[in-house]
């Protein structure tokens, strides 16, 4: 079994590529070789018992798509995006990275005769928009008020629709924002969900730019990589014609990460988040969703952490944090 990571140099790209070298399987079958695709060299994991094979390019450019697929990966990983902040800020540059390397992806599958590979596609709660319910449930409409999530949904509709074609056997997965993400800060809205309690842990300060207040919907990077595996391995069957689902999470305020902060890390860590309010994201944050009811996905296997505590202990653990109170 040949695998594909598109937007293999990324944060969750690179939790995915470790996981399949270190193995070399996905669910029950032996994965031959990786290929990891970026605008930028992915690093190959250093614990590869399997071939890895780096290649670097822009999706968006429409030759890219057809070369990638010249040894037909039986499954791909389609992770690659700009970040919400990135893709609201410059408005062409969305479009082109978000939608056209989705639909050149596409199209170039559907044009290879008997092939037909799973594609796993990451979309995000960022393709729904207020008003809310309490909580999101399954079949909630899909009202994007941002270009990233109306560039996700559209993507959505893309999967489904070459699904039902037959071209592809597609899974989307609406992630949860990611948290806490490793590394530095990047140029997502919802950044600073994680380096409120990244930074701190690091001994860093970090700033609040929304108030305490504001809910949301979280999962780990650990609980990534396990939906991205689950939905490579799934019987495409069980999900129906309906071919994107909402992932578990767990919905917190930031008063309540900062709390789940404090217990684990003490009150001197906490001390490091300086409150620094921005209008600009408290305003595209207002019209985030804040709950989810994720039961579709559960019952098909799909699992998350089930407290913000956790959520920071897997951090801790799988980075290697020291903390004051460990």
């Amino acid at each position: 079994m040949k695998v594909l990571i598109i937007g293999g140099a990324g944060m969750v790209g690179q939790k995915l590529a470790q996981n399949l070298a270190a193995t070399g399987r996905i669910g029950a079958n032996d994965v031959t070789r990786l290929e990891l695709f970026d605008v930028v060299p992915a690093p190959v994991p250093a614990n590869a018992v399997i071939p890895v094979n780096v290649r670097e390019g822009d999706l968006s450019s429409q030759s890219v798509a057809g070369e990638l697929l010249s040894d037909r990966p039986a499954v791909i990983f389609h992770l690659a995006a700009i970040v919400s902040g990135e893709a609201e800020a410059d408005f062409e540059k969305g479009y082109r990275i978000n939608l056209d390397g989705t639909r050149y992806l596409f199209e170039a599958i559907c044009q290879m005769p008997d092939y037909w590979p799973r594609v796993v596609f990451t979309s995000s709660i960022a393709v729904f928009g207020a008003p809310f319910p309490d909580a999101i449930g399954d079949d909630f409409h899909t009202t994007p008020l941002t270009s990233y999530g109306t560039q996700k949904a559209i993507g959505e509709l893309l999967l489904s629709d070459f699904s039902r074609r037959g071209f592809m056997d597609g899974v989307g997965i609406r992630l949860p924002t990611i948290c806490v993400r490793p590394g530095k800060p990047n140029k997502a809205a919802s950044g600073f969900f994680s380096n409120i309690i990244r930074e701190p842990l690091a001994g860093l300060e970090a700033v609040l730019p929304v108030s305490e207040d504001v809910r949301h919907w979280h999962a780990s990077p650990r609980a990534a990589v396990g939906f991205l595996l689950h939905a490579a391995t799934i019987d495409s069957s069980t999900i129906g014609p309906r071919r994107n689902l909402t992932m578990p999470g767990i919905s917190v305020t930031v008063g309540e990460q900062i709390a789940a902060l404090e217990k684990i890390a003490g009150a001197d860590t906490v001390s490091l988040i300086r409150r620094e309010p921005d209008e600009a994201i408290i305003k595209m944050v207002a019209g985030w969703p804040q709950n989810f009811d994720a039961t579709r996905a559960a019952r098909l296997g799909f699992q998350a952490e089930t407290s913000f505590e956790e959520i920071i202990r897997v951090h801790i653990e799988d980075e290697a944090v020291t903390t004051g109170n460990n």
